[in-house]
Protein backbone atom coordinates (compact mmCIF):
# COMPACT_ATOMS: atom_id res chain seq x y z
CA UNK A 1 0.00 0.00 0.00
CA UNK A 2 1.13 3.26 -0.70
CA UNK A 3 -0.76 6.94 -1.32
CA UNK A 4 -1.09 6.91 -4.47
CA UNK A 5 -3.01 3.47 -3.84
CA UNK A 6 -4.21 3.47 -0.57
CA UNK A 7 -6.95 0.49 -1.48
CA UNK A 8 -3.57 -1.77 -3.02
CA UNK A 9 -3.91 -2.30 -6.94
CA UNK A 10 -6.33 -1.63 -9.55
CA UNK A 11 -7.45 -4.57 -10.64
CA UNK A 12 -10.24 -2.86 -13.06
CA UNK A 13 -11.14 0.86 -14.01
CA UNK A 14 -14.68 1.26 -15.98
CA UNK A 15 -13.79 5.03 -17.32
CA UNK A 16 -16.76 7.25 -17.77
CA UNK A 17 -15.91 7.37 -21.65
CA UNK A 18 -16.66 3.63 -21.67
CA UNK A 19 -19.68 3.71 -19.83
CA UNK A 20 -20.72 6.40 -22.38
CA UNK A 21 -19.51 4.64 -25.03
CA UNK A 22 -20.88 1.08 -24.19
CA UNK A 23 -24.35 2.87 -23.85
CA UNK A 24 -24.59 3.27 -20.24
CA UNK A 25 -24.90 6.87 -19.45
CA UNK A 26 -25.66 9.36 -21.46
CA UNK A 27 -24.01 13.27 -21.54
CA UNK A 28 -26.34 15.52 -21.65
CA UNK A 29 -23.34 18.76 -20.65
CA UNK A 30 -24.57 21.14 -23.47
CA UNK A 31 -28.37 20.87 -22.50
CA UNK A 32 -27.02 21.55 -19.04
CA UNK A 33 -24.75 24.76 -20.20
CA UNK A 34 -27.29 26.09 -21.45
CA UNK A 35 -29.34 26.21 -17.64
CA UNK A 36 -26.26 27.70 -16.38
CA UNK A 37 -24.50 24.37 -14.94
CA UNK A 38 -20.66 24.45 -15.35
CA UNK A 39 -19.56 21.32 -15.57
CA UNK A 40 -19.64 18.07 -17.05
CA UNK A 41 -23.39 16.26 -16.58
CA UNK A 42 -24.33 12.53 -17.57
CA UNK A 43 -27.06 10.66 -16.84
CA UNK A 44 -27.38 6.62 -16.58
CA UNK A 45 -29.53 5.30 -18.91
CA UNK A 46 -32.03 3.78 -16.57
CA UNK A 47 -32.57 7.30 -15.61
CA UNK A 48 -33.22 8.90 -19.19
CA UNK A 49 -35.48 6.20 -19.99
CA UNK A 50 -37.33 6.60 -17.07
CA UNK A 51 -37.43 10.61 -17.19
CA UNK A 52 -36.07 11.67 -20.47
CA UNK A 53 -37.78 9.07 -23.09
CA UNK A 54 -40.99 10.15 -24.31
CA UNK A 55 -43.40 6.38 -23.85
CA UNK A 56 -45.11 5.55 -27.01
CA UNK A 57 -48.77 7.01 -27.22
CA UNK A 58 -48.21 9.90 -25.01
CA UNK A 59 -48.94 13.12 -26.48
CA UNK A 60 -47.85 16.70 -25.66
CA UNK A 61 -44.30 15.91 -24.89
CA UNK A 62 -40.62 15.60 -26.57
CA UNK A 63 -37.32 14.80 -25.38
CA UNK A 64 -35.29 18.41 -25.75
CA UNK A 65 -38.30 19.46 -23.11
CA UNK A 66 -38.24 16.70 -20.67
CA UNK A 67 -34.51 16.44 -20.62
CA UNK A 68 -34.72 20.72 -19.76
CA UNK A 69 -36.84 19.76 -17.26
CA UNK A 70 -34.75 17.28 -15.90
CA UNK A 71 -31.36 19.64 -15.86
CA UNK A 72 -33.41 22.82 -14.68
CA UNK A 73 -34.57 21.34 -11.41
CA UNK A 74 -30.93 19.86 -10.90
CA UNK A 75 -29.71 23.47 -11.41
CA UNK A 76 -31.79 24.99 -8.42
CA UNK A 77 -30.91 21.79 -6.60
CA UNK A 78 -26.89 22.70 -6.62
CA UNK A 79 -27.78 26.41 -6.07
CA UNK A 80 -29.91 25.03 -2.69
CA UNK A 81 -26.98 22.92 -1.57
CA UNK A 82 -25.17 23.84 1.52
CA UNK A 83 -21.60 23.86 1.28
CA UNK A 84 -19.79 20.09 1.41
CA UNK A 85 -23.04 18.36 0.35
CA UNK A 86 -22.22 15.54 -1.70
CA UNK A 87 -25.88 14.55 -2.56
CA UNK A 88 -28.46 16.58 -4.76
CA UNK A 89 -32.13 15.03 -4.19
CA UNK A 90 -34.87 16.36 -6.20
CA UNK A 91 -38.09 15.52 -7.01
CA UNK A 92 -39.59 15.32 -10.23
CA UNK A 93 -43.18 15.16 -12.28
CA UNK A 94 -43.30 13.06 -15.07
CA UNK A 95 -46.05 12.26 -17.30
CA UNK A 96 -45.66 8.66 -18.85
CA UNK A 97 -48.95 8.28 -19.88
CA UNK A 98 -51.77 10.76 -21.14
CA UNK A 99 -53.37 11.22 -17.51
CA UNK A 100 -52.17 13.33 -14.56
CA UNK A 101 -48.25 13.68 -13.98
CA UNK A 102 -46.75 11.62 -11.21
CA UNK A 103 -44.33 12.12 -8.84
CA UNK A 104 -41.14 10.10 -9.62
CA UNK A 105 -40.01 7.61 -6.95
CA UNK A 106 -39.10 8.38 -3.14
CA UNK A 107 -35.75 7.88 -4.62
CA UNK A 108 -33.48 10.57 -5.20
CA UNK A 109 -32.52 10.34 -8.97
CA UNK A 110 -29.63 12.66 -8.86
CA UNK A 111 -25.89 12.58 -7.02
CA UNK A 112 -22.94 15.20 -7.56
CA UNK A 113 -19.30 14.43 -6.91
CA UNK A 114 -16.53 15.67 -7.76
CA UNK A 115 -18.03 18.37 -10.22
CA UNK A 116 -19.63 15.61 -12.47
CA UNK A 117 -23.28 15.08 -12.21
CA UNK A 118 -24.36 11.33 -12.45
CA UNK A 119 -28.50 10.43 -12.53
CA UNK A 120 -29.72 7.01 -11.71
CA UNK A 121 -32.50 4.98 -10.73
Amino acid sequence: MNNQNPFGEIIYNYSRAQAVADGFQVEVTKTAQEAGIRFPVFITLTAFDAYVTVPPDVTGQDEAGRLWDVVWMLRFAIRKAQPGQTRLPFALYVRNDNHRYKRSSNKPPCACYRKAVTFWT
